[in-house]
């Protein structure tokens, strides 16, 4: 039998505090180069056991966004970009800042992928080339999330690496009514789409329509579905960009959790989700 070297407590109590310190200098540049973007205040905080940044968007006042840093940062500094629902079953989110990706938002609340949203996150994406980070990041979305991940996308194919939807809202047609504050946001998405109930029928700009573009660029998309949703049912959503996808020659993997309705998001344990992710940015 061969014998492995004897590793103390306190060299690995060392090790780690080496890496912490690492974290601690690269957030610090990444502060540095935020205010050189013009960023005027930022906030250090912590996500989980790594730093975070928050700060306002340039511009934009009162529009949140973060920056959470790996303790070591991977080659080409890769980002995942979350649309919505900060740490809101995050497995997925630490799981990748293990492996050396930034953690990254930027507040679209309520803007539910309209065509304002989609120029916020336009106006992100080149503050983030500004300081650094890669050129094509992962965009996670989880319910309505879904809709900026896919329209942003749709507008951007070649600055994508992967999209990960976790029951994503994808067909404004089918937007849920059971509720009156349901009603209520459906009326608030409209409007930010310029359109009215008439319109519907025949619109053209939810995330499920123009896919030509990103399936061209070969964007892989990963699905996480309850098959139980009755908030965004997969039939009348996911099922319907798969489809549309698939045939224009798009790359689509799903797990579908047979128990599960629109709530827990996220799979459990992640590690498929992640290595799958993995395997595709590289």
């Amino acid at each position: 039998m061969v014998k492995l070297p004897f590793v103390s407590g306190q060299l690995v109590l060392a090790f780690g505090l080496a890496l912490t310190a690492l974290a601690a200098v690269h957030a610090e540049e990444l502060s540095i180069r935020l205010k050189e973007a013009g960023v005027t205040s930022i906030k250090e905080t912590r996500f989980h056991d790594f730093a975070e940044l928050d700060f306002d968007l340039p511009g934009e006042k009162g529009v949140d966004c973060k920056i959470v840093s790996p303790k070591t940062p991977a080659p080409g500094s890769p980002w995942v970009w979350r649309a919505r629902f900060w740490d809101h079953e995050p497995d997925f989110d630490t799981a990748l800042l293990k492996h050396g990706y930034h953690l990254v938002y930027c507040s679209v609340v309520e803007l539910w992928g309209s065509p304002p949203a989609v120029g916020r996150w336009n106006k992100f994406h080149a503050l983030a080339q500004k300081i650094g980070l890669g050129p094509k990041p992962v965009l996670e979305g989880m319910s309505r999330g879904g809709a900026i991940i896919f329209n942003w996308a749709k507008m951007n194919p070649k600055k994508v690496t992967a999209i990960y939807g976790d029951n994503p809202l994808l067909d404004l047609r089918a937007f849920p009514t059971s509720t009156p504050e349901a009603r209520a946001s459906r009326q608030q998405c409209l409007e930010y789409y310029g359109i009215t109930e008439a319109d519907l029928p025949n619109f053209k700009g939810s995330p499920i329509d123009g896919l030509e573009a990103l399936a061209a660029a070969k964007v892989p998309v990963f699905l996480v579905l309850g098959a139980k949703d009755d908030v965004v049912p997969i039939t009348q959503h996911a099922d319907v960009l798969e489809a549309r996808y698939k045939a224009l020659g798009g790359s689509v993997r799903r797990w579908v959790k047979p128990d599960a309705g629109h709530h827990p998001h996220g799979l459990h344990p992640v590690d498929p989700l992640v290595e799958a992710v993995l395997a595709v940015a590289k």
